[in-house]
């Protein structure tokens, strides 16, 4: 049954077109991560700087920080009058504005282009400004607080590239095979159900859960195969996956970032059988198992230890015991997961 669910999935143009698109983000990571790094970071590309008038109260001390920013060169006006004529004639690409306010506080306006292509790179900047403003007027007051305030972190000037690889393109690369591993089980069984084809491979030799298990296998083992590609890919690219002291750490790494994709597949793929069981209509099917999926992602994310998070310490190479328990966790549920989808098979009646 495993295997004839494989050799089916050749015909799914949909499903090929997909893993086609994987192949290559993996294949030419190294080139796509330059592009790519500056949707997800508009200020990490080079050459780029962002002329910015700079007026107001404090307006040096706004200066100093409008310095700090990556790509920000600041000019300082007299006035914000004049700031704000300088933005408006398009002499400088956006204006910081400080006011003193009655409470002893600093308002800052930020006047950006609008609808422009350049607007996030310039709203990008002017947060990294606003940010070293703020922490050198935090330093300055501290000492006339009447209560002591908890301690900044330090700024991190670590490589946007870093970031997006291993906490965007790695997860990314993991979890979208399951995703289309979930999706795959309920189109095969609806498709199933709705051609009538479900009985017909009754009258073979084979019980209703070995059919259910045949699709889940095929769907769900397809995922961890293509996430040690896709891994062996970005190694190749210079990506270096699990980094370790020797080749065993490495290998755990490796290992355990296999094994939360297989449970996850094995969670979403026994959800999708479940499904298009329950809800046969493939549409219906299709669009509770979609809204499942990203509802059972989400509320994931709301914890510390979240699959993606996970993901990304086991690819850099910073586990501690707590990823490993997640992982651990994880593959229990999916053991339950498909005992769950077992039971509910051995209970279906058709219509």
């Amino acid at each position: 049954m495993a295997r004839r669910e494989l050799a089916s999935l050749r015909s799914e143009k949909t499903i090929v077109l997909a893993l086609l698109i994987q192949l290559f983000v993996a294949a030419f990571s190294s080139f796509l991560v330059v592009g790519l790094v500056s949707l997800y970071d508009p200020g990490a590309g080079e050459g780029i700087t962002v002329e910015t008038a700079v007026a107001g109260d404090d307006a040096r001390q706004l200066l100093a920080a409008v310095g700090e920013a990556d790509a920000m060169e600041g000019r300082l006006y007299d006035s914000t009058g004049a700031a704000a004529d300088a933005f408006a004639d398009r002499r400088v690409d956006a204006a910081l504005l400080v006011t003193e306010t009655p409470g002893n506080r600093y308002e800052v306006r930020v006047l950006v282009p609008d609808g422009n292509v350049g607007t996030t790179v310039v709203v990008t900047q002017a947060r990294q400004a606003l940010r070293a403003f703020e922490r050198t007027e935090r330093g300055q007051r501290e000492a006339y607080l009447e209560s002591q305030t908890l301690a900044l972190p330090h700024g991190s000037n670590a490589s946007p590239y870093f970031g997006f690889t291993y906490t965007v393109l790695v997860p990314l690369l993991l979890f979208l095979p399951v995703f289309i591993a979930g999706s795959v089980t309920v189109d095969s069984l609806t498709e199933e159900l709705e051609r009538g084809t479900l009985e017909l491979l009754r009258v073979a030799p084979v019980t209703m859960t070995d059919i259910v298990e045949g699709k889940l296998l095929a769907a769900a083992g397809l995922a961890p195969l293509q996430a040690a590609l896709w891994l062996a890919l970005l190694s190749f690219n210079g990506t270096a996956i699990a980094p370790g002291t020797s080749a065993f750490e490495t290998a755990v790494g490796v290992a355990g970032l296999l094994a939360l994709v297989a449970a996850a597949a094995a969670i979403v793929t026994s959800m999708g059988a479940t499904l298009a069981l329950v809800a046969p209509d493939r549409r219906a099917a299709q669009t509770v198992y979609s809204v499942g999926v990203l509802g059972l992602f989400g509320a994931a994310a709301l914890s510390p230890v979240n699959p993606a998070n996970v993901g990304a310490r086991l690819a850099v190479g910073s586990a501690d015991a707590a990823t490993f328990l997640t992982v651990g966790a994880l593959v229990v549920g999916g053991v339950a997961a498909l005992l769950g989808a077992r039971h509910v098979v051995g209970r279906y009646s058709p219509a």
